[in-house]
């Protein structure tokens, strides 16, 4: 399961992203837009994830496990809750034409996103160390 997610968040957040921002023909408006969409499904599939990576820690003892799990839906829950709907309501400003002050909640879900990989990376090292 946090293969998969992890599989998920890099195409999303580290490769689809930023490469959208460099099409010439993409209009900063029908970007952002088609982001918000795409980060607005994105993260019901994460919650998806985090629901069976939950359902199948159940089945282990790790408390390292639990915790790093744990870290995850914390972080899914400030992305979710907290920050998608502030830089919704900036993208709309911005569809709308009007001028948006610059604000750190960009770079926090970037950093969120980073540290969620890193995550999810010492959960699939915990789940194979497990197996072997």
């Amino acid at each position: 399961m946090a293969a998969l997610w992890l599989g998920v968040l890099i195409g999303v957040s580290f490769l689809a992203t930023p490469v959208k921002f460099q099409a010439q023909s993409l209009d900063l408006p029908t970007a952002l837009d088609v982001g918000r969409v795409t980060f607005a499904l994105a993260t019901k599939v994460e919650w998806g994830l985090w629901g069976l990576l939950v359902g199948a820690s159940a089945w282990g003892r790790v408390r390292i496990g639990w915790l790093l799990v744990g870290l995850l839906g914390a972080i899914l829950a400030a992305q979710s809750f907290w920050l998608l709907p502030i830089l919704d309501e900036r993208v709309a400003q911005i569809i709308a034409g009007e001028v948006v002050a610059s604000t750190p909640h960009h770079l926090i879900y970037v950093v969120l996103e980073g540290l969620k990989a890193v995550l999810l990376i010492l959960v699939v090292a915990v789940g194979l160390r497990r197996l072997t």
